[in-house]
């Protein structure tokens, strides 16, 4: 894709969601840390469901230290791997409370020695809670990237290094959450909604289904 295609391609997601954010629901950096740790091979909507319970009950690293692996699967239960998560959940918080005051640190390299906190991760977190031009590439921005022709490569480190150098600065900041967004509702895997797509002729895919 061209400059100025990709510049147009981001102009019009822009233009039909001014403000994109993620779809987690949280109220502190934490909570958004633990959030994105639970989502990994999980829903959105299924995390919300539980996290609606859990934060009020324990909305500080400290308090959700004091839950224990098993206090802590009795809100996540209905979460895929909870197990795992609850022990890399509990890791992470006993982790924030003993090396940073029990605030999530503003840092790459910090994140991503937490328990279940990886490059993906880091770079929601980074983005989301303290508004750094990172794009954390997931399965659908690595649909996305390769389907249209934006960034396309082999790994997801690759089409995240593509998007980085491709993306004008001023579309950084929310070129995640824009490209995230269009591959869950428009871009889909397995049925493109192509007669609703605003970059349709912008796009390279050969099997647009229009």
């Amino acid at each position: 894709m061209k400059k100025n295609q990709v510049e147009q391609f981001f102009a019009r997601l822009r233009e039909a969601n001014p403000a994109p954010t993620t779809e987690l629901h949280y109220s502190t950096p934490f909570q958004l840390l633990i959030a994105v740790i639970l989502s990994a091979q999980a829903t959105d909507v299924g995390v919300n469901k539980a996290t609606a319970r859990l934060f009020p009950v324990a909305p500080t690293p400290e308090i959700m230290l004091a839950l224990g692996e098993e206090g802590l699967i009795d809100y996540i239960k209905t979460i895929g791997l909870f197990r795992t998560k609850a022990k890399n959940v509990i890791a992470t918080c006993r982790m924030l409370v003993e090396h940073h005051g029990g605030e999530v640190p503003e840092d790459r390299a910090a994140l991503e020695a937490l328990p279940g906190v990886g490059r993906k991760t880091a770079n929601v977190v980074l983005n989301t809670a303290f508004g750094h031009p990172t794009i954390a590439v997931d399965t659908h921005i690595f649909r996305v990237g390769n389907r249209t022709g934006l960034a396309p490569g082999k790994t997801v480190n690759e089409v995240e290094q593509k998007l980085l150098r491709v993306t004008p600065d001023e579309f950084k900041k929310d070129a995640h959450h824009w490209l995230i967004l269009h591959g869950r509702y428009v871009c889909k895997a397995r049925k493109p909604e192509c007669a609703r797509c605003v970059v349709i002729d912008l796009c390279a895919y050969k099997g647009k289904t229009v």
